[in-house]
């Protein structure tokens, strides 16, 4: 059986590459991907420790279900926009995206 460490550190881990990606890059994509990594690494936290505290209540498994329903609505909804401003302005750089500016 792995123990509950191994999980928390790949969790960290893949948050961590999640976060540099969101803070360090500026391709609006790359910034997306970096969102759902960190998304992932809660999602393994959640499982990890249901599997560990409470494995005969589904309450992990509820949760996981609906932070993927919350990824996949923010994968559409941001691609829906990047591809929008996209068209608008030619880039898809957030330093040149200033839509709301006035």
């Amino acid at each position: 059986m792995v123990p509950l460490q191994w999980y928390l550190v790949l969790s960290a881990a893949i948050f961590c590459v999640g976060l540099y990606a969101v803070l360090a890059r500026r391709n609006a994509i790359v910034i997306l991907m970096g969102i759902e990594l960190m998304l992932n690494a809660v999602n393994i936290n959640l499982l990890a420790f249901w599997r560990y505290t409470q494995p005969e209540a589904a309450v992990g498994q509820a949760f996981a279900a609906f932070v993927y329903a919350v990824a996949a609505a923010e994968v559409a909804v941001g691609l829906a926009l990047i591809v929008s401003i996209y068209r608008n302005r030619e880039t898809v750089d957030v330093d040149e995206i200033n839509l709301l500016k006035w």
